[in-house]
């Protein structure tokens, strides 16, 4: 298979960059401030996410009757945070 040639509209809008060209770039936080400024480079290393809980929690595996797993569910939304509370209190 034959390479296509590159068109020159291509080629004039993505020059190969020149020793000269490289020796007059400038970084891009001078160029674009409020893209590549210090405050977007602050926002941009800023954590994702939901934040730590100053108590956080361990994942299990617990298997338990179905019945009584019905039971806590049926108490409604927040089931596990009761459990978990009931669990605490028992200890």
């Amino acid at each position: 298979m034959k390479k296509r040639p590159k068109s020159k509209i291509a080629i004039r809008a993505n020059p190969e960059w020149t020793t000269e060209m490289i020796a007059e770039a400038r970084p891009a936080k001078e160029v674009l401030p409020k893209l590549f400024g210090a405050r977007a480079a602050a926002a941009m290393l800023k954590p994702r996410g939901r934040p730590k809980s100053p108590e956080s929690k361990v994942a299990i595996s617990l298997r338990l009757s179905p019945d009584t797993l019905a039971r806590w569910k049926a108490t409604g939304p927040g089931w596990q945070t009761r459990m978990a509370n009931v669990l605490r209190e028992s200890v």
